[in-house]
Protein backbone atom coordinates (compact mmCIF):
# COMPACT_ATOMS: atom_id res chain seq x y z
CA UNK A 1 0.00 0.00 0.00
CA UNK A 2 1.20 3.71 -0.57
CA UNK A 3 1.95 5.77 1.56
CA UNK A 4 -0.34 8.36 0.91
CA UNK A 5 -2.98 5.61 0.94
CA UNK A 6 -1.68 4.49 4.16
CA UNK A 7 -1.99 8.06 5.64
CA UNK A 8 -5.42 8.21 4.29
CA UNK A 9 -6.82 5.00 5.86
CA UNK A 10 -4.61 6.06 9.43
CA UNK A 11 -6.56 9.19 9.76
CA UNK A 12 -9.82 7.39 8.64
CA UNK A 13 -9.56 4.82 10.71
CA UNK A 14 -9.09 7.57 13.72
CA UNK A 15 -11.63 9.83 12.97
CA UNK A 16 -14.27 6.80 13.11
CA UNK A 17 -12.76 6.08 16.57
CA UNK A 18 -13.09 8.81 17.91
CA UNK A 19 -16.78 9.50 16.58
CA UNK A 20 -17.84 6.00 18.05
CA UNK A 21 -16.36 7.13 21.29
CA UNK A 22 -18.14 10.68 21.09
CA UNK A 23 -21.24 9.42 20.66
CA UNK A 24 -20.67 6.92 23.71
CA UNK A 25 -19.88 10.05 25.78
CA UNK A 26 -22.87 11.86 24.28
CA UNK A 27 -25.29 9.08 25.13
CA UNK A 28 -23.64 8.71 28.51
CA UNK A 29 -24.24 12.71 29.07
CA UNK A 30 -27.49 12.35 27.66
CA UNK A 31 -28.84 9.52 29.83
CA UNK A 32 -27.98 10.31 33.29
CA UNK A 33 -30.62 10.97 35.61
CA UNK A 34 -30.87 13.44 38.68
CA UNK A 35 -27.27 12.36 40.00
CA UNK A 36 -25.59 11.99 36.21
CA UNK A 37 -22.57 13.58 37.58
CA UNK A 38 -21.47 10.59 39.92
CA UNK A 39 -22.72 7.75 37.44
CA UNK A 40 -20.85 10.05 34.54
CA UNK A 41 -17.37 10.68 36.16
CA UNK A 42 -17.43 7.19 37.56
CA UNK A 43 -17.65 5.95 33.25
CA UNK A 44 -14.78 8.75 32.21
CA UNK A 45 -11.59 9.77 34.31
CA UNK A 46 -10.49 9.25 37.69
CA UNK A 47 -7.03 9.42 39.62
CA UNK A 48 -4.12 9.17 37.48
CA UNK A 49 -0.13 9.93 38.40
CA UNK A 50 2.38 10.69 35.42
CA UNK A 51 5.40 12.82 35.11
CA UNK A 52 5.10 16.46 33.34
CA UNK A 53 7.58 17.69 30.57
CA UNK A 54 9.69 19.03 33.57
CA UNK A 55 9.92 15.43 35.00
CA UNK A 56 7.23 16.68 37.71
CA UNK A 57 5.72 14.43 39.26
CA UNK A 58 1.82 15.08 38.50
CA UNK A 59 -1.64 13.96 39.93
CA UNK A 60 -5.05 14.60 39.44
CA UNK A 61 -4.81 15.91 42.55
CA UNK A 62 -3.33 19.02 41.36
CA UNK A 63 -6.29 20.05 39.34
CA UNK A 64 -8.48 19.58 41.94
CA UNK A 65 -10.00 23.32 42.75
CA UNK A 66 -9.93 24.21 38.51
CA UNK A 67 -11.54 22.81 36.00
CA UNK A 68 -9.31 21.29 32.98
CA UNK A 69 -9.43 20.15 29.70
CA UNK A 70 -7.69 16.68 28.53
CA UNK A 71 -6.12 15.92 25.46
CA UNK A 72 -4.84 12.55 24.46
CA UNK A 73 -1.93 12.47 21.40
CA UNK A 74 1.34 12.26 20.55
CA UNK A 75 4.38 13.89 19.74
CA UNK A 76 4.98 11.77 16.10
CA UNK A 77 1.03 12.81 15.65
CA UNK A 78 1.31 14.17 11.67
CA UNK A 79 -2.26 16.20 11.93
CA UNK A 80 -4.73 16.06 14.72
CA UNK A 81 -2.65 16.24 17.62
CA UNK A 82 -0.93 19.81 16.07
CA UNK A 83 -3.91 21.16 15.48
CA UNK A 84 -5.79 20.26 18.29
CA UNK A 85 -3.15 21.24 20.49
CA UNK A 86 -2.94 24.88 18.55
CA UNK A 87 -6.95 25.33 19.09
CA UNK A 88 -6.53 24.55 22.57
CA UNK A 89 -3.56 27.37 22.54
CA UNK A 90 -5.86 29.39 20.80
CA UNK A 91 -8.45 29.18 23.73
CA UNK A 92 -6.23 29.69 26.60
CA UNK A 93 -4.67 32.99 24.74
CA UNK A 94 -8.40 34.37 24.24
CA UNK A 95 -9.18 33.08 28.04
CA UNK A 96 -6.36 35.76 29.56
CA UNK A 97 -5.55 36.14 33.02
CA UNK A 98 -8.54 33.34 33.42
CA UNK A 99 -6.21 31.05 31.63
CA UNK A 100 -3.73 30.41 34.82
CA UNK A 101 -7.33 29.51 36.30
CA UNK A 102 -7.78 26.17 34.68
CA UNK A 103 -5.40 23.33 33.87
CA UNK A 104 -4.85 21.80 29.75
CA UNK A 105 -3.43 18.55 29.67
CA UNK A 106 -1.55 16.62 26.88
CA UNK A 107 -1.07 12.82 27.62
CA UNK A 108 0.56 11.01 25.52
CA UNK A 109 -0.39 7.81 24.07
CA UNK A 110 3.21 7.01 23.29
CA UNK A 111 5.33 6.93 26.14
CA UNK A 112 7.74 4.06 24.67
CA UNK A 113 9.10 7.63 22.57
CA UNK A 114 7.38 10.07 24.39
CA UNK A 115 10.12 10.80 27.32
CA UNK A 116 9.52 14.04 29.28
CA UNK A 117 12.11 15.80 27.17
CA UNK A 118 10.44 15.02 24.25
CA UNK A 119 7.28 16.06 25.09
CA UNK A 120 9.03 19.91 26.15
CA UNK A 121 10.39 19.77 23.05
CA UNK A 122 7.07 19.45 21.53
CA UNK A 123 4.86 21.62 23.53
CA UNK A 124 7.02 24.42 23.24
CA UNK A 125 5.11 25.09 20.14
CA UNK A 126 2.35 26.08 22.02
CA UNK A 127 0.71 27.95 24.59
CA UNK A 128 2.85 27.56 27.86
CA UNK A 129 0.02 27.06 30.04
CA UNK A 130 -0.25 23.57 28.50
CA UNK A 131 1.32 20.54 30.52
CA UNK A 132 2.47 17.62 29.02
CA UNK A 133 2.17 14.35 30.62
CA UNK A 134 4.18 10.93 29.86
CA UNK A 135 5.18 8.32 32.21
CA UNK A 136 5.53 4.54 33.11
CA UNK A 137 3.38 2.94 30.30
CA UNK A 138 1.28 0.48 32.92
CA UNK A 139 0.78 4.34 34.19
CA UNK A 140 -0.33 5.90 31.12
CA UNK A 141 -2.59 2.82 29.98
CA UNK A 142 -4.46 3.23 33.20
CA UNK A 143 -5.49 6.62 32.38
CA UNK A 144 -6.17 5.86 29.06
CA UNK A 145 -8.30 3.18 30.23
CA UNK A 146 -9.54 5.35 32.65
CA UNK A 147 -10.81 8.03 30.25
CA UNK A 148 -12.14 5.18 27.64
CA UNK A 149 -9.40 6.43 25.34
CA UNK A 150 -8.90 4.02 22.39
CA UNK A 151 -4.94 3.68 21.76
CA UNK A 152 -4.17 1.16 19.19
CA UNK A 153 -0.17 0.86 18.11
CA UNK A 154 0.16 0.60 14.34
CA UNK A 155 3.02 -0.75 12.41
CA UNK A 156 4.48 1.59 9.47
CA UNK A 157 7.41 0.96 6.96
CA UNK A 158 9.39 2.81 9.08
CA UNK A 159 8.09 2.33 12.24
CA UNK A 160 4.71 2.92 13.67
CA UNK A 161 1.70 5.38 14.71
CA UNK A 162 -0.48 5.56 17.19
CA UNK A 163 -4.16 5.31 16.30
CA UNK A 164 -5.93 7.52 19.30
CA UNK A 165 -9.23 9.24 20.70
CA UNK A 166 -9.48 13.02 19.03
CA UNK A 167 -11.81 13.70 21.82
CA UNK A 168 -10.73 16.83 24.32
CA UNK A 169 -12.13 16.47 27.64
CA UNK A 170 -13.70 18.46 29.78
CA UNK A 171 -13.09 18.11 33.45
CA UNK A 172 -15.03 20.17 36.32
CA UNK A 173 -13.39 21.37 39.56
CA UNK A 174 -13.48 18.28 41.19
CA UNK A 175 -11.86 15.94 38.77
CA UNK A 176 -15.87 15.15 37.51
CA UNK A 177 -16.00 14.67 33.51
CA UNK A 178 -18.32 17.07 32.33
CA UNK A 179 -18.94 16.78 28.36
CA UNK A 180 -16.57 16.99 25.29
CA UNK A 181 -14.85 20.22 24.73
CA UNK A 182 -16.03 21.17 21.04
CA UNK A 183 -12.92 23.12 19.16
CA UNK A 184 -15.03 23.84 16.53
CA UNK A 185 -16.73 27.32 17.14
CA UNK A 186 -15.48 30.70 17.39
CA UNK A 187 -12.28 31.02 19.73
CA UNK A 188 -13.91 33.61 22.19
CA UNK A 189 -17.40 31.59 22.37
CA UNK A 190 -15.21 27.85 23.52
CA UNK A 191 -13.13 30.43 25.95
CA UNK A 192 -16.45 31.95 26.97
CA UNK A 193 -18.24 28.14 27.32
CA UNK A 194 -14.94 27.16 29.44
CA UNK A 195 -15.05 30.66 31.47
CA UNK A 196 -18.53 29.28 32.60
CA UNK A 197 -16.47 26.32 34.92
CA UNK A 198 -14.58 28.90 36.68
Amino acid sequence: MKAGATRILLTLSAFVASLVLCLGVILLVAGRGGNGIAQTSAAIGGPFQLVDQDGRTVSDRDFRGRPFLVFFGFTHCPDVCPTTLFEISEVLRALGPDADKVGALFVSVDPERDTAAQVKDYLSSFDPHLRGLTGDPAAVDAMTKAYRVYVKKVPQENGYTVDHTAIVYLMDKDGHFVAPFSLKRRTEEAAADLRKHL
